[in-house]
């Protein structure tokens, strides 16, 4: 049980989004069937079953660096991507061909002695024993790789379709590297949180976004049609859906007013990842200019800062961010924002800096 805890399975669409589709009563004429609902069962039982397979799974699917002048970038660091059962991955044309998007914004931006995924592989997930596609993108902890499905293309669409989820799943590994924060409670619901941080940072990145032109919405091209809402999650202040007939409203709250005291998805870690998502738009909107030159970059320097615990919890981690952006910058308006961003929801309280 450590070790399951020390190496989590990290997935990108919430149990309780699972769920809601495989015991869902809508009836097939309003897009969510049978094969819907089957595929949602199957991925949420994957999560268990994987946990006893992933050695076997890690081993065949392990590969060796490609052969040199392939026509990319030397910055870019090449994967080869392989399905569950080792055959090379080569039906549909995927963004996570080579996820070197993620890892430049990574490599160029930042430090990189933390980021050991760089060579992590990529495994496209189609097990014969799936009823309608895999409805999910996870990091392995354990085996050290990114998995993602193809999705039933009902309730969900091919899960490499979205930049920000593969930067998400890649993020986690950096969590790992970095700061192993516990995958659940608040230290998961952080876990969470900083894997959607660099993820939301690595598409803006690359649409070379500004935080007043970013979307601030996470996982928006993953719905094909039986979908009503933005995004499976927001960083603003409002809901990424409201009365969906099929997933409800969205649970993340973005105050401590409202923090999930539950047990369900391990304590709420994606759940309470609501609160310091919205802590960090709060504050690199406040600083203006682009995300990943002042709050990505001291998010970035507390993960590496050796102040982050594993059990670290939402104060501890607002206190380490504040004290960082103190450290790194010398305009003490970053650092006040930073504070100020974690008061308006609720973790610290107000300080004379």
């Amino acid at each position: 049980m450590e070790k399951a805890q020390q190496y989590p399975i990290c997935g990108f669409v919430p149990p309780y989004i699972l769920s809601a589709i495989a015991d869902s009563a809508i009836a097939e004429s309003d897009h969510v069937g049978e094969s819907s609902r089957a595929a949602c069962k199957h991925t949420l039982e994957h999560g268990i079953s994987y946990a006893t397979q992933r050695h076997e799974l890690c081993a065949r699917t392990q590969v060796s660096p490609p052969d040199a002048g392939r026509g990319f970038t030397t910055k870019c660091v090449h994967r080869t991507i392989a399905d569950s059962n080792q055959d090379p991955y080569k039906e549909r044309s995927m963004i996570a061909t080579e996820p070197t998007i993620s890892l430049e914004l990574l490599l160029d931006q930042k430090e990189r002695t933390a980021l050991k995924t760089a060579k992590s592989p990529i495994v496209h997930y189609r097990p014969k024993s799936t009823p309608k596609g895999y409805n999910n993108a996870f990091w392995d902890g354990e085996a050290q790789q990114m998995v993602f499905g193809d999705g039933d293309h009902i309730t969900f669409d091919f899960l490499t379709d979205s930049l920000d989820v593969i930067a998400h799943e890649l993020s986690h590994g950096f969590v790992q590297f970095s700061s192993p924060l516990k995958y659940k409670t608040q230290s998961g619901a952080l876990n969470e949180s900083c894997a959607d941080i660099f993820g939301s940072m690595v598409e803006q990145w690359h649409m070379h976004q500004s935080v007043d032109d970013a979307d601030w919405i996470l996982g928006q091209t993953l719905f094909p049609v039986a979908f009503t809402g933005s995004a499976l999650r927001t960083f603003k202040a409002g809901k990424a859906y409201t009365d969906d007939p099929i997933f409800g409203t969205d649970p993340q709250p973005k105050h401590m007013d409202n923090l999930y005291k539950g047990t369900d998805d391990g304590g709420g870690v994606h759940i309470n990842s609501g609160i310091p998502n919205h802590a960090f738009y709060l504050a690199a909107k406040s600083l203006g200019g682009y995300s990943w030159e002042k709050a990505g970059k001291v998010w970035y320097k507390t993960m590496i800062s050796g102040k982050i615990e594993p059990t670290c919890d939402f104060k501890t981690f607002a206190k380490a961010t504040v004290d960082v952006a103190g450290e790194e910058f010398d305009d003490k308006s970053v650092q006040k924002a930073i504070s100020d961003a974690w008061v308006k929801v609720g973790v610290l309280a107000q300080t004379k800096l």
